[in-house]
């Protein structure tokens, strides 16, 4: 029996395996920042044989509170994932006890979105007529950080911003941008014509690819949280967020949309602006109208359940969507996904997964469509 995660997006460190219903794991930290929660190795040789996987330091992880209720997601083809019902959380570490299938099989915190994969939806997307990508420039390991703008610029036409997995462990965040330009692109959905008629988006899939192929949780190659780097980033430590308000300050946004995923709470929801300062009475209305459509056409989105108020106290204007909404005066959101189910529509064999997240990408197009096109 061998477990192995030398590939893009592994985390793990195992501590013993030579007991196969006493596997000793840790999870790994972010290569630069003591965030851990992140996980995605491969057991091989172990078909037929009931294992029990012990991650000794669960409740070190950065959200520990997100482990009650939550189940490990397994593939044998790395395509197809679903939930090991035998997880559970207990005395502070992370129990999984499985009876893999074949020799081979893929555990992962959450359906992971390769950087490979990556590549191959920014060149599907290049393709497209309705598209083009650009390059803001590089990493801090030297990856492009590409944005696909979908639309030609004209006056008329409203600046839309979206990105996605500021913080590389939630993955949802790209399945769901995935979803969206799917239907963006598609020269048959009316919705995405009319979108392409008012607007000009601008669409990063992956805003912290290093972070992602090292397997990091929180955090890019030099330790730095994106998402709290907005008010002065540092164009050598975070140059991700620099590149992208610079392209932002030369565009203009009427519109911004931050994607992530939530650990511990088990609903899709927004983080919104209303606590941001200078936040106006239209901004208010325009913010509630983009909510409601959003509600109207995916029941996998609820607002009674969310982040309270005064939950990132001093942080505020550090985080992408405050800074956005303060700077730009526009409706600006954080839309948070689960790692876990969404308790609203559970589904036991997969909880919470790419498909979904792509899904809700997809029926984005309707709120947008009704923000740009305004009283058309």
């Amino acid at each position: 029996m061998k477990i192995s995660s030398s590939f893009d997006s592994g985390s793990i460190e195992v501590l013993s395996l030579d007991d196969p219903q006493n596997i000793r794991l840790r999870l790994r930290a972010d290569n630069a920042a003591d965030f851990k929660q992140w996980f995605h190795f491969r057991l091989y040789e172990a078909a037929g044989r009931p294992v029990r996987m012990v991650f000794e330091n669960a409740a070190d992880a950065a959200f520990a509170d997100g482990w009650h209720d939550y189940r490990c997601m397994a593939s044998y083809d790395r395509k197809n994932w679903f939930r090991v019902s035998g997880t559970r959380y207990e005395n502070g570490e992370l129990i999984v006890e499985h009876t893999p299938e074949r020799d081979i099989v893929y555990y992962a915190y959450f359906e992971p979105y390769s950087h490979e994969r990556h590549l191959e939806l920014i060149s599907w997307a290049e393709l497209s007529p309705y598209a083009a990508v650009r390059n803001l420039g590089a990493t801090v390991e030297g990856r492009d950080l590409d944005v696909v703008v979908v639309g030609r610029s004209a006056p008329s036409r409203k600046p839309v911003w979206i990105i996605a997995r500021q913080h590389p462990g939630e993955t949802m965040a790209e399945w769901f941008v995935e979803g969206l330009l799917k239907r963006l692109l598609d020269s048959a959905d009316p919705v995405a014509r009319k979108i392409r008629e008012h607007a000009v988006l601008y669409v990063v899939p992956n805003m912290n690819p290093d972070g992602a192929v090292r397997g990091n949780l929180r955090t890019n190659a030099a330790g730095r949280n994106l998402n709290r780097e907005w008010l002065a980033p540092d164009p050598r430590m975070s140059p991700e967020v620099h590149l992208v308000r610079e392209a932002m300050e030369a565009s203009g946004c009427a519109l911004f949309l931050d994607i992530h995923g939530d650990e511990s709470l088990p609903y899709v929801f927004f983080s919104t602006a209303e606590e941001v300062p200078g936040f106006t009475p239209d901004m208010a209305v325009q913010q509630a109208r983009f909510v409601s459509s959003l509600q109207a056409v995916s029941p996998d989105f609820q607002t009674e359940h969310g982040y309270v108020n005064g939950r990132f106290g001093d942080e505020m204007l550090t985080l992408a969507s405050k800074w956005v909404a303060h700077h730009f005066r526009c409706v600006s959101l954080t839309l948070e996904m689960p790692f876990k189910d969404n308790a609203n529509l559970p589904d036991g064999q997969t909880g919470w997964n790419g498909a979904r997240s792509e899904c809700l990408g997809a029926a984005m197009l309707h709120p947008i469509l009704d923000h740009v096109a305004g009283a058309d």
